[in-house]
């Protein structure tokens, strides 16, 4: 995909600026950055669930911008969202069963109640609620934190997605509960071939269950590489930072938003210039004058950065 620009319209503020990044079947994407940096926009962006002002998004092919009727209701069908909130993402008034069917309801009107309990059970066990027949009648209120959220995947894997973008999906878990929702996601992903965008602060889990890791900051994508590679050998000046900080993630609070402080008066998202240079320790002339572009430093190890300019080709995507 390339997004072009994006901004917000109500005070036009920039919120992603020429990202590119082409996700694999069955590959799980770590998109990284602190609050702020576009990593949720871009992971609404790419499900069409809000516009971007140029650039373009393929899905399997097809351009989404353009798809119509039963191409449209297919892409809905085939994409999905994991939320972060296990508290706000469900509805309390809604039963387990009907929340976690709710993605049937548009794409197979016709299905008889007997197989929609069936797809709701097998949703549910396939996200690790056992007996799945015991959460049917339940409410939200009635489950943990950590059912919550499995019937969350539930809902988000019934109609058999092949793209889902999972935003901070353990950020409001429990430690002793997040290796287990990203064992869950890794097997579904491994055993479906379902190719996942997973949005997190946090650059630990980003590394556990990643293949590979975006770095956005301030809406522009700085650094993309394997995710071993990147964090045994970030480049950008950013990525070291939030390298750096990674035993600060290992606390309770599991979040760099700090970890880069900046007078936001000073600095104009999408003006021809560094977007770190104000806080980059390597700051030279040209990163004031001009957008580094996106290059291959080794193989498949992507970074905006004129440090690396001289030994680098430039990317054509």
């Amino acid at each position: 995909m390339n997004t072009g620009k994006f901004t917000f319209r109500r005070d036009f503020r920039l919120a992603l600026d020429g990202v590119s990044i082409e996700i694999g079947k069955g590959e799980i994407l770590g998109l990284v950055g602190e609050s702020g940096s576009g990593k949720t926009t871009l992971g609404m962006a790419l499900l069409g669930l809000i516009q971007i002002d140029g650039g373009s998004i393929y899905f399997e092919g097809r351009d989404v911008k353009k798809l119509r009727g039963k191409e449209k209701l297919e892409f809905v069908t085939k994409t999905q969202m994991i939320f972060q909130d296990p508290y706000e993402s469900l509805n309390p008034l809604r039963s387990v069963y009907d929340s976690v069917l709710s993605p049937l309801t548009v794409s197979q009107k016709d299905m008889k109640y007997g197989e929609r309990v069936d797809a709701v059970c097998s949703a549910l066990e396939r996200a690790g609620l056992y007996p799945p027949e015991s959460f049917l009648a339940k409410y939200p209120q009635q489950l943990s934190g950590g059912q919550r959220q499995r019937v969350g995947i539930a809902r988000a894997i019934i109609s058999n997605p092949s793209f889902v973008v999972a935003d901070e999906p353990v950020s409001m878990l429990d430690m002793s509960l997040r290796a287990e929702i990203l064992n869950l996601l890794a097997d579904i992903s491994r055993k479906d071939g379902l190719s996942m965008v997973f949005i997190s602060h946090d650059m630990v889990v980003t590394k556990y269950i990643s293949q590979r890791i975006a770095v956005l900051y301030m809406g522009q994508l700085v650094e993309l590489a394997a995710s071993s590679e990147l964090v045994k050998n970030p480049l950008h000046p950013y990525t070291q930072i939030l390298i750096k900080s990674v035993p600060l993630l290992e606390s309770d609070s599991d979040t760099f938003d700090t970890v880069v402080e900046y007078d936001s008066d000073t600095i104009n998202r999408g003006e021809n210039a560094c977007a770190f240079r104000a806080n980059c320790p390597h700051v030279m002339d040209v990163c004031r004058s001009r957008r580094p572009p996106v290059q291959e430093i080794s193989t498949d190890h992507f970074v905006a950065c004129f440090l690396y300019s001289d030994s680098a080709k430039v990317s054509k995507s």
